[in-house]
């Protein structure tokens, strides 16, 4: 049966930040036919549809959800061996989780998402996002991103030119007519990973910036890193129940980052853009690492993360979250922009 149908369901316990209030119907999926089946469904009766999968990068509302959510744990990973171009093309089905698509790329010497390991949701909501860490994003292996158009009724492949890939953005973000179905990614061959772009890596790995690392290697020192941050799913770890880093790095226009203090960090980033961090801002506008507010609060191990206290409420996270943005741009005329999905919940003030 690739169907389960549950009335007046919790959402809360299907994400990570352990919010969200009651859904009409939850109605699971395990195969492709069936979840384009469940959403067309959906879609011709004029309901409100709510996609959900890992339940990572997520903030749904207190309040029910007056519609269907679509459950999404569908399964497969489909290889095609091309040896002969010393490289290996991979699709895989959108409800995978990630790192499981990352431990199998790293254990079968597959090169590209190595640094992308421990990031908790699933690999069809990866090129949505982006998803990058570490010195590497998704976009950089994703060959083609196979969806359902929910507008005209059909499959529709987009080659990754086309995705309109750019720091955690895509095409596909805030743009709910396009159904992810599978993601393709195309890998060279080897042991050793792709040159570590990002410093704190490789000090980790005891390597200079651009070097290599054996992939195993760099996997392990990636979890450990994301372990010391709580940035990995932990049920033993409070500050581990969080949608990871809430806030994006702000991108900056010269004269923008001319105005900041000399001490802020930068760091060139594409067309003439500078990009700062918005850790460094949250902290000199007054935020320390452990702040709470209500159950909602700031890691005690990494400033962009939020994270909840059960029972979670998601007004207090965007409470906070609108704090922070707040306080950030009164002292240095930045706003920040988040990372999660916000479900039935705005940033604006009322």
């Amino acid at each position: 049966m690739g169907v389960n149908r549950e009335p007046a369901a919790l959402l809360a316990p299907l994400t990570t930040l352990k919010v969200g209030g009651p859904a009409d119907q939850l109605i699971t999926v395990t195969t492709e036919a069936d979840l384009i089946a469940a959403v067309s469904a959906s879609d011709a009766a004029d309901r409100p549809v709510l996609i959900l999968a890992g339940g990572s990068n997520v903030v749904i509302s207190d309040e029910p959800f007056l519609g269907d959510v679509i459950h999404v744990l569908t399964r497969g990973f489909d290889v095609v061996d091309r040896s002969d171009c010393a490289g290996v093309t991979l699709t895989v089905a959108a409800g995978e989780p990630w790192d499981d698509v990352v431990s199998h790329a790293v254990g079968q010497g597959w090169v590209g998402i190595e640094a992308l390991s421990g990031i908790p949701g699933s690999t069809g909501a990866t090129p949505i996002q982006n998803v990058g860490a570490y010195g590497q994003e998704v976009a950089q292996t994703i060959a083609q991103v196979r969806t359902f158009d929910r507008q005209d009724k059909v499959i529709k492949t987009f080659a990754a030119a086309d995705c309109d890939f750019g720091y955690r953005s895509s095409m596909f973000r805030h743009n709910d007519r396009w159904l992810v179905l599978d993601v393709t990614f195309q890998f060279a061959l080897g042991t050793m990973s792709t040159p570590v772009e990002y410093a704190e890596l490789a000090q980790a790995l005891s390597i200079e910036v651009g070097q290599r690392a054996p992939l195993a290697e760099v996997r392990s020192a990636v979890l450990a890193l994301r372990q010391s941050k709580s940035m990995v799913i932990n049920t033993a770890d409070p500050d581990a129940q969080s949608a990871g880093s809430f806030f994006t790095n702000p991108l900056l226009s010269a004269e923008q980052a001319a105005n900041l203090p000399a001490a802020a960090p930068r760091w060139p980033a594409s067309q003439g853009q500078i990009k700062t961090s918005a850790a460094w801002l949250i902290e000199q506008a007054g935020f320390v690492r452990g702040f709470r507010a209500g159950t909602a609060g700031i890691s005690s191990k990494h400033t962009l993360a939020l994270t909840t206290q059960s029972p979670a409420s998601a007004t207090d996270v965007i409470a906070l979250a609108r704090l922070i943005i707040d306080s950030v741009d009164e002292a240095f005329g930045i706003v920040l922009s988040v990372e999660p999905t916000l479900v039935g919940l705005s940033l604006e003030r009322s």
